[in-house]
């Protein structure tokens, strides 16, 4: 979000933008350009991105630096003797040969088809970061054996995988069941800034430098000189970076030799398969707060999620390059390299080169995790075993979610809630962004818009509904604000270099920012959500953590700047990637603390590796066109394998006023996205359904309703995700890795294995050509039943599909089987004892299964074991339910009625055993399918249900 008052006059917002800029004497005279800065900030709100506020790789010193060794190799060797193996690991050590200076290396095995590969200095002028919270947990190691260990390389095994290090030019060859799937190095593209003494400066003795016998400092004879301005220090644009411990960039290349595309590395609002950078600037990994964002970019946007995936035909692999800094990333596709390419066709080798990655990060270390899948599934999950998933989430959280920057006031949110009741719409959660503070500051309310909080909170929970507030990282610098002064008091706030608190400009004006890294101050933030301390909120009011990037609208690239000081003297450059996340993990510890037994939601804009195991995420400040729309879906694929299922857009986009048409698809698909949220810019018309034509009241309406009738299966596949780290949705390669034609289809996507969703994404078409998947290689595919009609689709490659405005293309897979409630209620929370429908899909052999989960939808109960798993099977014309697991929990829902497609004749009858009770049910067609009705059991007993044919 980039904000300024929702419910402003023009008048009031100028007095707010003027106060902003004649705010700026209160701040350092070290700001210097502060009032254009901010008023440039404001402006740019208003007009959209300029790429050129934001580095590109030749003006980023580190990055260019690196880049250069693309051209000239590296060279780095083994040194033979210091090679030690243990159980489930090996070390050694490493010698730059140019300037021999030296560092150590570990590859340990991990369980489930991972290895880790860290290279760090052996001797640091002074420790180098290495990323904490990241991971979910220490990993879980594995075993290895040395097979053959000669003067050149060594083989080591871990059960079917191999890794073969070589030790002169050094790289690994990474082998899932004696196939190449990664190799790292293999291009000598490693390059390793040491740290070093800044030229002309005394010596002076650091941590882990040793005095000779004469007391004297030995320092390594090494050849330090770095030809690159940008070395010890840089500029960009009005401000300066002091880069106090000089270059300490760390790079390194990755090739896939089994794959034929490479894609991950959210977030960017590209294509889903990367693409190459040959001629171009890599991929950046760099959160930042950028509005209106360019589509079809390669440029950072809010979140940095460095794992790459490769994939072919037969196999898959990824990689983890933990890293919290700055970080690029250059691609290589088959068509990077032409020349080659030519020369591998005619020596009959591989067509092309394989495809690869070139990580590069400012400071940190060498941490990268191989993932040697084989399947793409499998790589994810492997993924997901070192970051985590998202808990199962609250019910409600899967609705709809009603936003604006910003509802006016009191009464302004309990008349829209009362419009979707007046209009039959569902709708579970309203939203206040900003301006329900006074004047910016967190933990409180606008007295006079927001007078009775309580009451309104109440409006909202008796109708089953929940309220979302932002609560942003940015605090307002007001000696009568409690947080500042405490945070001052205490010493809680970023520090410059010089160790004073860091002034930075946001929405409140000056702003300071909390050190997260400091478990003192998550302590403290988290304990500002408890009920005696934020007195105007209950516990069912969730969180909103935006502009944690963090954005600063008067520092470099509307973000802080890289040499200030957090907590364990780490550098920001260091940390910066990693600043949401801390961030979130104070949110997440303060709801867990305010209600133990109720599972927070929060949704996030600034996200890291393992952040979603505290927050959903939204794709940002988008704007209101066709080709924004198109994006949501390739951006939430693209997060869903790099472990953030609960993924959407903000319907009707951001920025901007969308016409009924875009409005209406826009709808569609948020539907069959996880996150499902309608929000808008403060300067747009307002955009609730019923202030458009009845007829796009309708379509909206029916979208809705939709999502609703599905929530069953999005329940079941966040559970499923939380308990096997399987993505909730997912590219059509998860499931049909050989069809190369799906590879890189990015406007399609598959919930779990049981939808396939085309939305439809283009203006006034009346058909859209949906791709159906092959199998095998032989061009066999499963069949998939229209989920309105029950038409059954058994071609495989594109099929042209007719659509009207209340169409959305949607099949359900042949031989899956899900659970729906089609009885509508206000809001998801009221729907907890309703009735299911059973939805089964017959494949070619007339089979099918499918999981149902359900549970309180709000508690930690679950994980006391208070649910209900089961796993329905069709076969021979009988339907069984197989619980997973003892049924603990007590549901009063039941099956209503039990839907059948792809039987080839309807049947006479149908039976139902219970405790050894058979009762006769009623049959009928509907459409393509058969209607089983009223089988009234319960949702906790077993049966067997028979279908009979005279």
């Amino acid at each position: 979000m980039c904000d300024v008052d929702l419910n402003q006059s023009d008048s009031d917002q100028e007095t707010e933008k003027s106060s902003l800029q004649g705010n700026t004497n209160n701040l350092r005279m070290g700001y210097g350009l502060c009032i254009l800065a901010v008023a440039c900030a404001l402006a740019a709100y208003a007009s959209g991105v300029d790429p050129n506020n934001f580095k590109t790789c030749e003006q980023s010193s580190f990055c260019r630096r690196s880049r250069k060794v693309q051209s000239s190799g590296s060279k780095y060797a083994l040194i033979p003797g210091t090679v030690n193996s243990y159980m489930d690991s090996l070390t050694g050590d490493l010698i730059n040969k140019d300037n021999h200076h030296q560092f150590s290396f570990k590859l340990e095995a991990l369980a489930g088809s991972s290895f880790r590969l860290q290279i760090d200095e052996k001797q640091p002028l002074r420790p180098r970061y290495k990323v904490e919270h990241a991971l979910k947990g220490q990993p879980e190691a594995g075993r290895i054996h040395v097979q053959k260990e000669t003067d050149g390389q060594i083989t080591i095994t871990s059960k079917q995988n191999k890794a073969v290090i070589h030790g002169d030019p050094f790289h690994i060859d990474f082998y899932e069941h004696d196939v190449l799937v990664v190799s790292v190095n293999s291009k000598n593209w490693l390059y390793f800034e040491h740290l070093r003494q800044k030229p002309n400066e005394p010596t002076e003795q650091r941590d882990g430098e040793q005095e000779d016998q004469d007391g004297a400092v030995e320092t390594p004879k090494l050849s330090d000189s770095i030809d690159d301005p940008g070395a010890w220090e840089e500029n960009f644009k009005s401000h300066h970076d002091s880069k106090p411990y000089g270059p300490e960039a760390v790079a390194l290349d990755f090739s896939f030799p089994a794959a034929e595309i490479l894609f991950g590395i959210p977030e960017h609002a590209d294509s889903f398969v990367l693409k190459s950078t040959s001629g171009t600037d890599p991929y950046r990994l760099y959160n930042l707060d950028v509005f209106e964002y360019i589509v079809d970019s390669k440029m950072a946007l809010y979140g940095s999620v460095p794992v790459i995936y490769g994939h072919g035909a037969q196999r898959t692999a990824g990689v983890y390059w933990q890293n919290a800094a700055e970080t690029w990333v250059d691609i290589q596709t088959s068509e990077t390299n032409v020349v080659s390419s030519l020369v591998n066709f005619v020596s009959g080798s591989r067509k092309t080169p394989p495809p690869g990655a070139h990580f590069i990060s400012e400071s940190g270390i060498v941490d990268a995790f191989i993932l040697l899948g084989p399947k793409p599934i499998d790589v994810f999950k492997q993924y997901a075993a070192l970051t985590g998933t998202h808990e199962l989430p609250q019910l409600f959280s899967l609705g709809y979610h009603q936003s604006r920057w910003n509802y006016n006031d009191e009464r302004d949110v309990t008349a829209v809630s009362a419009k979707f009741d007046e209009f039959n719409i569902p709708m579970d959660t309203m939203w206040l962004d900003i301006e329900y503070t006074d004047g910016k500051r967190y933990f409180t309310w606008d007295k006079f818009k927001f007078s009775q909080p309580l009451t309104m909170i109440k409006n909202l929970t008796e109708l089953g509904r929940h309220l979302v507030i932002i609560i942003d990282p940015h605090i307002k610098r007001d000696n009568g604000y409690f947080f500042h002064q405490d945070c001052t008091d205490k010493g809680y706030y970023v520090k410059t270099r010089e160790g004073n608190d860091y002034e930075g400009w946001c929405w409140p004006g000056s702003a300071s920012y909390p050190d997260f890294f400091n478990p003192d101050v998550r302590q403290y933030y988290a304990s500002q959500f408890d009920p005696s301390r934020f007195q105007t909120v209950t516990a069912d009011v969730m969180v909103w953590n935006d502009m944690n990037e963090p954005s600063v609208f008067n520092g470099p690239e509307i973000t802080a700047p890289k040499d200030l000081i957090h907590y364990g003297n780490w550098e920001h450059r260091d940390v910066h990637n990693l600043y949401a996340h801390m961030h979130l993990m104070g949110s997440f510890a303060g709801l867990k603390q305010r209600d133990p037994s109720q599972r927070p939601f929060i949704l996030t804009r600034g996200h890291f590796a393992g952040s979603q195991r505290y927050a959903a995420i939204w794709t940002g400040d988008n704007l209101a066109d066709w080709p924004h729309l198109q994006h949501s879906i390739k951006m939430c694929l693209t997060e869903a394998v790099a472990g953030f299922s609960f993924c959407g857009a903000d319907v009707g986009g951001f920025f901007g006023n969308p016409d009924t048409e875009l409005l209406e698809r826009w709808y569609q698909t948020g539907a069959f996205l996880p996150f499902f949220r309608a929000h808008a810019h403060i300067d747009t018309k307002r955009r609730e359904p019923w202030l458009y034509p009845e007829r796009t009241r309708l379509v909206i309406q029916n979208a809705i309703k939709k999502r609703y009738s599905y929530l069953p299966l999005w329940y079941t596949a966040f559970y499923e995700l939380e308990l096997t780290g399987e993505p909730v949705i997912r590219p059509l390669l998860t499931h049909y890795p050989l069809d190369k034609e799906a590879f890189g289809i990015d406007n399609q996507l598959l919930v779990q294995d049981r939808l396939l969703v085309r939305p439809v994404m283009q203006q006034g078409v009346s058909k859209v050509d949906v791709y159906f998947p092959a199998i095998d290689d032989k061009k066999n595919g499963d069949l998939w039943y229209d989920v309105e009609t029950y038409e059954r689709q058994d071609r495989v490659g594109y099929v042209s599909v007719p659509v009207t405005e209340y169409k959305i293309p949607v099949w359900q897979r042949g031989g899956s089987i899900l659970a729906k409630k089609e009885r509508q209620r206000r809001a998801a929370t009221l729907m907890l004892h309703d009735p299911y429908t059973v939805i089964i899909c017959l494949d070619r052999e007339s089979k099918a299964a499918g999981t149902l989960y359900l549970d309180d939808e709000k508690s930690y109960e679950y994980r006391q074991g208070q649910y209900i798993y089961v796993n329905y099977e069709f076969t021979d014309n009988r339907l069984t339910n197989n619980f997973i697991g003892k049924p603990k929990y007590k549901s009063d829902a039941w099956i209503e009625r039990i839907v059948i497609a792809g039987l080839e004749h309807v049947p006479s009858s149908a039976t139902i055993t219970v405790n050894g009770v058979k009762q006769t049910l009623e049959v009928m067609r509907q459409g393509g399918a058969v209607v089983v009705r009223k089988p009234a059991v319960k949702m906790d007993v077993h049966f067997v249900l028979s279908l009979h044919y005279a």
